[in-house]
């Protein structure tokens, strides 16, 4: 479980910025996962859960925005939002598309005190 290590490093960055803004509680935490970035979002709360305790994050919200995935086909040009399915052909012409979003992992942000 990678969700471990990623909780970790979320948890660092949180209290990096809240230490440098000068502020001794962070009072939510804000994540951006994608769909296709290899996070199961319940391990990732779960795991931020059991982390945070003795951190600045101790007592945080935690909220973890699901990305979409989305395409681009080389022939038919428009996104396309995929829900469920990962298949990244294009479901008009069967073109292999470019996942456009959907990888990212990001914190968004950290509201402090």
């Amino acid at each position: 479980m990678h969700e471990l290590s990623v909780a970790l490093n979320i948890l660092e960055i949180a209290e990096s910025h809240a230490r440098a803004q000068g502020a001794s509680v962070i009072r939510k935490i804000k994540v951006r996962a994608g769909r296709f970035s290899g996070i199961e979002k319940e391990a990732l709360e779960f795991c931020l859960e059991a982390a945070r305790a003795g951190t600045l994050a101790a007592s945080s919200a935690v909220e973890i925005e699901t990305v979409p995935v989305t395409l681009r086909c080389p022939r038919c040009g428009p996104v396309t939002v995929l829900l469920e399915d990962f298949s990244l052909l294009c479901p008009n012409c069967s073109a292999v598309c470019a996942i456009t979003s959907g990888r990212e992992l990001e914190v968004e942000y950290i509201e402090v005190d």
